[in-house]
Formats: C-alpha cells, sequence, structure tokens
C-alpha cells in the first residue's frame, strides 16, 4: 500500500459512485435523509484533488494529509467519522516497513474502531456502522486466516451489500415488486458457477447460469431470466450448486 495506491482507488470508487449515486441516494433515503451519498462524494473529490499535494509522501503524512482534507472539507459527523478513519490508519506503526494484506487489514480494522468510538455508534442504529463493524469483524478473521485473499474480499462485498438490521428494524431492499415482475417465488444466494432451474404453473422448465445473468442493483425490478405468456407465472426456482453438476 501507498499514497498512489490509495489515489488510484479513489479514482475508481469514484466512477463507480457516480455511475450509481441515484440508487445509492434512493437506498439511503430509506433508512435516513439521503445526503450520505453527498458526503461520499464531496470526500473522494477531495482526495482526488491532493494526488499533486500528496503524491511523493510516505504513507503516514499523505494518510494525515487526506484526513485533515475530508475533516474540513466534508465537516459536520460525516467529516469528522472519515477524518478520524484516516488519522488513525495514519498512526499505525511500521508503515515505512511495507504493507502486506495482514497489514493492510489491521489498518482498516484500527480505523473502523475509531469511527466506531468517535460517532458512539453500533450494528443496527441506520448508520454506516452497519455495514463496517461487519466488515471490520470478517477482515480480522481474513488476516489471520488461510483462506483465498480474493474470496474473502468476496464474502466481504456481500456482506456490504446486505447490512445488519436489527429486529425492530424494516429490513432492507432486495428488490422492488411491480406489476411488471410480480411476486417473489423464491429468494436463494447463488455463486457464479451455479445454475439456476426456474419452473411455471404452465409446466415449462428452463435452466440457466448463473455467470449469463446479468447483476443489477437492488433498488430495481430485476432482469428477465424468461418469457412469459398470458396468465403463466413462475412458481419455483431451485439453485443447482456447481459441486452437483
Amino acid at each position: 500500500m501507498s499514497v498512489n495506491f490509495l489515489i488510484s482507488q479513489a479514482k475508481k470508487i469514484q466512477i463507480v459512485i457516480d455511475e450509481n449515486a441515484p440508487e445509492i441516494e434512493a437506498l439511503d433515503q430509506n433508512i435516513g435523509d439521503g445526503d450520505h451519498i453527498f458526503n461520499v462524494q464531496r470526500g473522494l473529490k477531495l482526495v482526488v484533488e491532493l494526488e499533486k499535494d500528496i503524491k511523493s509522501l510516505p504513507l503516514q503524512k499523505g494518510l494525515n494529509m487526506i484526513a485533515m482534507k475530508v475533516l474540513s472539507g466534508i465537516g459536520g459527523s460525516s467529516g469528522a467519522l472519515f477524518g478520524t478513519f484516516f488519522m488513525s490508519m495514519g498512526k499505525s506503526p511500521d508503515l515505512d516497513k511495507g504493507i502486506d494484506f495482514s497489514k493492510a487489514c489491521e489498518m482498516v480494522i484500527t480505523g473502523i474502531n475509531a469511527m466506531k468510538e468517535r460517532g458512539k455508534a453500533d450494528v443496527g442504529e441506520k448508520t454506516m456502522m452497519d455495514v463496517l463493524i461487519p466488515v471490520s469483524e470478517k477482515l480480522n478473521e481474513l488476516k489471520s486466516s488461510n483462506k483465498d485473499i480474493k474470496e474473502g474480499l468476496r464474502e466481504i462485498i456481500k456482506i456490504a451489500e446486505y447490512r445488519v438490521t436489527n429486529r425492530g428494524g424494516k429490513g432492507i431492499i432486495g428488490i422492488i415488486n411491480s406489476s411488471r415482475n410480480g411476486n417473489i417465488s423464491s429468494s436463494f444466494p447463488v455463486n457464479e458457477g451455479d445454475d439456476v432451474l426456474i419452473s411455471t404453473n404452465k409446466g415449462r422448465v428452463i435452466r440457466t447460469a448463473v455467470k449469463e445473468i446479468r447483476i443489477a442493483g437492488r433498488n430495481t425490478q430485476g432482469v428477465r431470466i424468461i418469457k412469459l405468456s398470458g396468465e403463466e407465472k413462475v412458481v419455483s426456482a431451485i439453485k443447482i450448486d456447481d459441486n452437483l453438476k
């Protein structure tokens, strides 16, 4: 990890966030006031604009400059939390001795713990900590395990996509139902190597590979897998595991 690496990743994240801003804003409006996306966009812009000033700095100094920039530039509670995250990462020991995966995990965990302490928030309180705390716990598990790094990171993405909610909450959106797509007949997690078997009330059955199904956001009506006719409806869908083929 280096300052240049952080800047390059900020640029990539900025592109993805900007492309999906309307969906993120809509999701945030279901649990808050919908302004989180604007704070994230502002923070990313501030970090990217720092490139010429910090690209040659040691990692610790670079992180500290990022921390101060987002702290003052975003403002409010979000600016303080994001600033705390980067500042705490910058306090990690031996940053000049190289950063491997385990060390990077420790830095992120330290930053998230500092945010939790600063914001006095925990899982289930409808804040960014609903995602960050479970991610921190998974990183803590990964850094001392023999699990494949890419597989571990895929698990973290799943955690981030489906945040934890408490029992008194309204849950999170998985798909938007409408007259176009009807009610949900089945729901289950899949892997890219799996197949899905779909049957209708007219006796039709189709099998399709998960990897051939386009990924859509949660705040959408999904994608079409089978074209129905008349009163035909999907009555069941099952997963065929990759290892059963």
